[in-house]
């Protein structure tokens, strides 16, 4: 099969090429639960630039040559003997983690903390290919008004996104303010999935015009330009008192800091994005009362209902298509935040 591969680090991401198009071995069943998905569209994602960057090596036993590719969607192409509730052809979307199932994590859904899973496209070999081999249990059929290539990066970008917000929305009420800091890949679903999940105003802060564009067109009520102001317009658009919840998608730079102070005392600050660090004075964090709360993908059931809120015309996707042999001009175009929304490789 074809596939764009991995085969060195570049730490500043200032190379003309990042992955190689070439001929790979096709994936085979390893065990009985196994399926092979023949791709419909593979997301390209800010985390496959921090893989290129080599960031990940300190966090999994990453091997080069590597096949990157976390966000898949695409269709049955074969099953392990022990799969009866799949066929050939099924059009599905992929659960970004393999896992067993038998862990305590698993048995309670939470499968971002198996204690034995892999992971397509970080530590074993993903979507950036014509053919994926996942698990049966990551497997989830999509309804015929959902087409692969269209929900692709739902499987970790709009996952995230939508765990964050799930999180947030169960203490938002009306009248209070929902912070977003980043319109991107993930801000602009989080976004629709806040409009969809409580009734909170929201404010989106970001540095691009083309962002806080589609932000709005994404249902934001404010949009808020990064130009170094961005605390106090929020400040005064709350009321001096700050958000009682904000999602950071950007986590990096002045963002962390910015997010935290646009949070309201008793509030509660996300965190997604990362690259950054977070440092607060303890004593700050006593008078404040302010909650910070990490986040990491999502599990399958929070896949499930995503995509009933992509079924019902809630939550969609901004998209840019790409062939997968031009997978570099994808990931040079993401870095240089050319990306309206969230590129998608077509094999």
């Amino acid at each position: 099969m074809k596939a764009a591969v991995l085969h060195q680090y570049d730490e500043k991401l200032a190379s003309d090429v990042f992955v190689t198009y070439e001929d790979v071995a096709d994936p085979k069943i390893k065990n009985a639960n196994d399926v092979i998905v023949r791709i419909g569209g593979a997301g390209v994602c800010r985390t496959d630039l921090h893989i290129i960057e080599g960031i990940w090596r300190s966090k999994v036993d990453l091997a080069l040559p590597h096949i990157m590719g976390h966000e898949n969607a695409g269709w049955i192409e074969e099953v392990g003997p022990g799969v009866d509730h799949l066929k050939v052809g099924d059009a599905v979307i992929c659960h970004p983690l393999i896992t067993s199932g038998h862990c305590l994590a698993c048995r309670r859904g939470d499968d971002m903390h198996a204690e034995d899973s892999e992971f397509p496209g970080i530590n074993v070999n993903g979507g950036y290919a014509e053919y994926l081999r996942t698990g049966a249990r990551s497997i989830i059929k999509l309804p015929k008004s959902l087409a692969p290539k269209d929900v692709a990066p739902h499987t970790d970008a709009g996952l995230t996104a939508y765990r964050a917000v799930k999180k947030a929305s169960r203490h938002l009420l009306p009248g209070e303010y929902a912070v977003v800091i980043g319109a991107g890949g993930l801000g602009h679903i989080g976004i629709q999935a806040l409009r969809a999940l409580c009734a909170a105003e929201i404010i989106i802060v970001d540095r691009g015009d083309m962002a806080l564009k589609l932000a709005e067109e994404c249902g934001a009520d404010h949009a808020v330009k990064a130009d170094g102001s961005e605390v106090e317009q929020v400040l005064r658009l709350t009321h001096g008192k700050g958000a009682e919840a904000v999602i950071d998608f950007v986590g990096e730079g002045s963002a962390i800091a910015h997010g935290l102070a646009m949070t309201r005392n008793g509030g509660t600050y996300y965190i997604v994005g990362y690259g950054g660090k977070i440092d607060i004075p303890s004593i700050d964090m006593i008078t404040s009362e302010k909650t910070i709360v990490g986040n990491l993908v999502g599990t399958y059931a929070e896949l499930i209902e995503l995509m009933a809120l992509a079924d019902q015309g809630r939550v969609k996707l901004a998209t840019r298509e790409y062939k997968l042999a031009d997978a570099n001009q994808a990931l040079h175009d993401l870095h240089h935040g050319k990306v309206r929304g969230r590129a998608v490789l077509i094999p």
